[in-house]
Parts: structure tokens; sequence; C-alpha cells
């Protein structure tokens, strides 16, 4: 929402949050009560470009200066899509002689028991430049076979003149003992200074060799490019007057330091994602809505998390660049704490085609910002789901991503017309449509797979949607999915950029120190727990040196012989025998609330121990209100013809600015409500009003009906 300079003489901070994705640089300026934003076709090829001339633009647009800004927070997908399209470092691996080809044995498994012609997931480091070094440690962190330096020493020349930019160093249980690990990182700097080097022992510490192996490489491996941008970013903006560095979102939900960033780059690799869940988060608290779905859908994917209880699901791992889409463990495994979500290549960007059966598909590769969709008219040639909608008339050209890029629907047309109708045997508005469907049912297929392995039942929940594309595609989906309320939050075209905004400063240390619970050294485990609390308060304390600090203690513990670990909150206080009996109690009980009975006649163990820290008190979030029953009708702003699929015509259909709707005021479908950053597709049968600190909530009025003859009350 644009406002004139001169109303910006506010002594409010000066926040700004940038989200750098496939297709799209998503940039918001906040200056509480007031928000600009902007939306700018990405970079690729130097991601700062895009971000540095939207946050000028907003800057202008607000009356303000670079040394204005009192917080930048960035959020960007420039490590996954390095990690996805294999565009990262000439990465080499340093293991324990004899292990190198972990990386290919993997866990001993198949995702796909029966299938003959099973496709896994190629390796970040080929095997000519993984190395054996000759050393080993036991898992107690005793050494039984020493370091050979020398070796070490040799390797470093042999890196250089094999043109390798990084190295992962990733020892036999270097979790128990990193003594190892890092005196070869003293070596490589010594005598190989230009290599970045990454230890499994600083980005995860924990048991079980190749999640922690992967973890590492896929850190090494990404770590060139991204620190290499982020400095670039932080010296560009720093000469333009920012006062202090930028921070970062991470795959957490967190916020945490440029340096974390440079140091461990694969934390940020679901950054933005993480942005549109803690936004969702914070709608679903606002509105009362216990159990939410988050759906975000950009111009390159589409993200899809449950919060229940107002709590977005958190994992330890997730995995990226699954051959098959759908198969868990058909990809490689990153263990870093991560909001949990399924993403799948379901964009505006998405590329459409007819596949070997005949069928309309659509994705999961996209055209991307270069060459873009054919209607934006930068040489794409190839149908997308952005040309779908040109096409069909959802979107209104001159408007599109705030005005940076004019749909050509001719365009459009004329590469559905070439690639896609004739083939299919379908009208180009059909096809368009087709294009539509398809990627909906994407969508709306991986959503039931996600709540299928998380136990939880889609229709019980509202949908939260957000991103450029996924106002036009969410009443669908919800509909396909049983659902029968969908939010769309204010400034939903930038919605995660907007999540940044609320994301605490926080940052989490895991390390394994296995302990049967009944032969527990207490002396040990608080020492570590000492340990890893400093760790994380110097982290946090780089970004809010002032701030209180709030920790929370986690043990992942199992009966002994199982071979995986539930968490269990540790409380604050020394740990003593007092605190290991309370520990003993806890897991019992939460071992029985997840499967139905404890068992105790076997021994408990905990195996890693975690500390997070977090700075400040969360901020509270202001209550919405929906109001329901009938309201007086809302003024439209005009109508635009839309191609109407269930009576194969054009048809003509309100418009609504949503900037012009209040909350007394109702709309019915099919209609579309407009704006800067997006459009929000209403289609029959459903009805649209504004909340009262401004998301547009859809209802499906038979679902409402059902519901209320259901529950009366």
């Amino acid at each position: 929402m644009p406002h004139s300079p001169s109303e910006s003489a506010s002594t409010a901070p000066v926040r700004v949050a940038v989200d750098v994705g496939g297709t799209f640089t998503d940039i918001v300026l906040e200056q509480e009560p007031r928000r600009w934003s902007a939306k700018l076709l990405t970079t690729p090829d130097a991601p700062e470009t895009a971000v540095l001339q939207g946050i000028e633009e907003l800057l202008g647009q607000a009356g303000l200066a670079w040394p204005r800004v009192d917080l930048l927070i960035l959020g960007t997908t420039l490590a996954t899509n390095a990690l996805i399209e294999r565009k990262g470092a000439r990465t080499a691996l340093l293991t324990t002689a004899g292990f190198r080809d972990l990386v290919e044995i993997g866990l001993e498994d198949r995702f796909a028991q029966y299938d003959i012609f099973l496709d896994k997931p190629e390796p970040l480091v080929p095997r000519p430049w993984r190395f054996g070094v000759t050393e080993r440690v036991d898992a107690h962190g005793q050494v039984l076979t020493p370091l050979d330096e020398a070796q070490v020493v040799a390797l470093a020349g042999e890196l250089t003149r094999a043109g390798i930019e990084s190295v992962a160093v990733c020892l036999l249980h270097s979790y128990a003992h990193p003594g190892h690990e890092r005196r070869i990182r003293e070596l490589l700097k010594a005598h190989a200074p230009q290599l970045w080097v990454s230890l499994s022992s600083d980005v995860c510490a924990e048991i079980r060799e190749y999640p922690r192996l992967s973890t590492v490489s896929a850190n090494a491996y990404v770590q060139p490019q991204v620190s290499g941008y982020l400095r670039r970013l932080n010296d560009a903006a720093r000469q333009r007057g920012l006062r202090d560095e930028p921070f970062l979102m991470t795959s957490g939900g967190a916020i945490a330091t440029l340096q974390t960033g440079i140091d461990e780059p694969v934390r940020l690799v679901e950054s933005g994602p993480a942005g549109g869940a803690i936004l969702a988060q914070h709608i679903a608290e606002q509105t009362g809505a216990a159990r939410a779905l988050s759906f975000d859908m950009g111009g390159t994917t589409a993200k899809i998390c449950y919060i229940d209880d107002f709590e977005p699901q958190v994992s330890r791992s997730f995995e990226f660049g699954r051959v098959h889409r759908h198969l868990k463990g058909s990809g490689l495994p990153i263990r870093i704490p991560v909001i949990e979500m399924v993403e799948i290549g379901a964009g505006g960007g998405s590329i459409a085609r007819v596949n070997h059966l005949g069928v309309v598909q659509v994705g999961p590769d996209s055209a991307g910002s270069s060459p873009g969709p054919a209607a934006y008219g930068n040489g794409g040639e190839l149908p997308t789901v952005t040309d779908a909608h040109a096409l069909i008339g959802t979107v209104t050209p001159e408007r599109f991503a705030v005005g940076k890029v004019s749909l050509q629907p001719e365009r459009a047309r004329q590469a559905i017309e070439t690639h896609l109708a004739g083939q299919a045997g379908l009208e180009a508005p059909q096809a368009a449509q087709a294009i539509i469907e398809v990627v909906s049912e994407n969508m709306a297929n991986a959503a039931r797979v996600h709540a299928s392995e998380l136990g939880k039942a889609a229709e019980e929940h509202t949908l939260i949607a957000f991103g450029g594309a996924a106002p036009l595609h969410a009443a669908g989906l919800a509909r396909k999915l049983g659902i029968g309320r969908v939010i769309i939050p204010e400034s939903a075209g930038v919605g995660s950029a907007v999540g940044f905004l609320w994301a605490p400063i926080a940052y989490q240390a895991v390390r394994s120190f296995h302990q049967q619970l009944a032969d527990i050294d207490h002396a040990a485990v608080q020492r570590l727990l000492d340990e890893l609390t400093a760790g994380v308060d110097t982290v946090v304390r780089r970004a809010a040196p002032d701030a209180p600090l709030h920790h929370k203690r986690v043990v992942f513990m199992r009966y002994s012989g199982q071979g995986h670990e539930i968490a269990v909150d540790l409380p604050d206080g020394p740990f003593d025998a007092a605190a290991s009996a309370r520990l003993g109690a806890a897991f019992a009980e939460r071992y029985a609330q997840l499967y139905g009975r404890s068992l105790p006649h076997v021994a408990p163990e905990a195996v890693s121990w975690s500390v997070a820290a977090q700075a400040g008190e969360r901020r509270a979030r202001p209550q919405d209100h929906i109001a329901s029953g009938p309201g007086t009708a809302a003024r439209q702003a005009g109508t635009r013809r839309l191609y109407d699929f269930e009576r194969n015509d054009w048809i003509e259909v309100p418009t609504y600015e949503r900037q012009a709707l209040d909350a007394e005021q109702t709309l019915s479908g099919p209609a579309l409500v407009v704006e800067d950053e997006t459009t929000t597709f209403v289609p029959a049968g459903f009805e649209a009003r504004r909340s009262r600190l401004g998301s547009l909530v859809l209802d499906d009025i038979k679902a409402a009906a059902a519901r209320a003859a259901k529950d009366p009350a």
C-alpha cells in the first residue's frame, strides 16, 4: 500500500525483509503501522542486483534512506537451487580410510523395494574426489589410530591441482572426538588457504554417519556460492549506508547472523518456505485457526505445511532432490532443524506438456525468471501455469507482479496452442484449464500424502494461502481437499517475506552423547549442556547483544535396542540424579502418548542432546475478527472476461479492489479480488469477505451449511 514520503516521518523502526525466490524476489519494508512491498524478477547470475534494486525502490516510496533501515532480514533459495540443479562448487570429501563409498552405500536400503530399474540420487561428490584419511576414533571418543598429518598435507596439494574449491570433512565418530577434524582444517588452511572447509563436527555433530556425511557434503557444496553472494550483498548494502549487517532466515524458522549463513549455509536451504510457515502460524493465531494448512505457491514451487495448536510441524531432517516426488528415501538427507513441509515443482512458471501417455503433465521443471513463461515476452516458448491464467483471464496483465512484468496473453495462447492443445486434442482455453486442474491436483495429492505421513486429516484444517500464485488456486485446492475455509493474508503476494518480520532470533545446537539412563554420567552431561548453551548464546548474542535469552533443552531418547529416538523436554537447572529421574519419567510418559504404552522392563537411553536459545519475548499477535452472517454487498470495481470450463464459454465476472473492501461487505463467486501483488479467484459456490485486520476469508457455502447443520451451536 503506497504512502506519500511525508507520512514516513515516524520514529518507528524501519524493517526490511527480502525473499529471493527462483522466479521472483519479494521485498517488504515495514514502519509500523505502514507497509510497502515490491516484486521483481530474480537476477539468478547476481541475486543481489534485484535485492538492492527493490530495497531502493521501496525506500524511495517511503521517503527513507539506507541509514534509516534498522533491520534487514534475508531468505534465499540460492542454496536450494544449487543443490537441486547440481550447480554448486567443485567439492571433495575427506573421510576415515575405508569409508569413502558410504556416500553411495547410504543406509543400505531401497526406497522402492521391487523396482529393478531403481534410480538413486546422484552424489554431490563424485568418487574420484573422495579421499580416505588414516585415523580412527571409537564411539566413546577414544583415539584408536592417530591422524596421519603427512597424508593430509599431501592431499592439500592434490586438491589444489584438481581445482577443488571446497572440502567436506566427515570422520567416523567425530561427534565424540572432533579433534582430528579440526586438525585437518588447520593443515588444509596452512597448505591450501584458498579452500573452503566444512567439518561435520561443526555442521552436524550427531550419530549416524550417512546423514552426517550427506549434510556436511551439502554444506561444502553450496558454501562458496552462498557465502560469496552474502558477502557481496553485505558490502553493497553497507556502502549504501546500511548500518548493521543483514540477518538471515534459517530453515528452522529463526533469524540468524550473516556469519552463521557463511559458516553453515546448509541451514538456509529452506529459509524462504520457513518464512511462509511463520506467516501462516501468525495468521492462524490471529484468527483462532488451531488447525491450519499453510499453502505457499510462487513462481517455481509450491510448499505445504501443517500447523496444529498454532505450531508448525518441525523436524530434525529432510530430503532434497527426490528422484521420485512422493517416495521417502529417494532423495539425499540433510540433518538440520527444519520446519517440516512438502515442496513440489508446482508454481506459476511450471512447464506443461503432453507426456508419453498422452495426458497433460505440469512440472516439476520451471521456466524460472529467465526466460520465464511465454507471456513474459522474454523468449520463453513453452506453456506454463502463468500462461494458462493469462489465457483464461484470471490475471490482470498490466498489474501482474506489481506492474514489473506486463503479461502478453497472445504469446500465452500461441505457446499453449503450439505445444499442448493440439497434442491433447483440446481447444486453447480447454488446454489452459487442464493445466490449472492438473497443477491443483498435484498440490492436493502432495497435501494428502503429507497428511497421511503425519497421521492428520486435511479436511479438518483451515487453508492459509499466500505467494504470488496461491490465491488463484486456493479455493480450488480447498475444494479438492474438502476444506471449507480459505484465508488469504494481507500482502499475500509477498507472504514469506512478511513472515520473516515475525520470526524470532534463535539458534539450536545438537550433539550426540550416548548414555544409559541407569548409569548416566551427570557431570559429563552437565559439561556438554554448558558447552552447547555457551555456543548457542554466542551465536544469538551476535544478533541481539542486550536482549534476555530463553533456552529450551531437549533430549532425544529411546529404549535400548531401538533404532530411532523421540524428543523429550529437559527443564532448566543442574543435571543431577533428581533431574535424570524426572527425565526418565518424562520419557516414559511421552512414549506412551505416542505409542499407547511404555516399556518399563526395557532400559531407556539418551542419544543426543540439544539446546536452543531465543532472544527476547515472543511478539504478541493481535487478535483478528471474522464476521459471520450476511453483510452488505461489496462494490465492484469493474468486470473481467473469463473462460468458464463448465459452460465451455466466456463469461463476464465482477472484479473487486481488495483495499476497498471492509469487514461488513461480502461478495459471491465467480469473482476476482485484485491487488498489486496477486489476484484471488473466488469460484462459484464460495463467499468472500475481509476480516478486521485485512485478511480475505473465503468460505465454501455448501461446506459452511453442512457444518452449521452438524453443529448448530
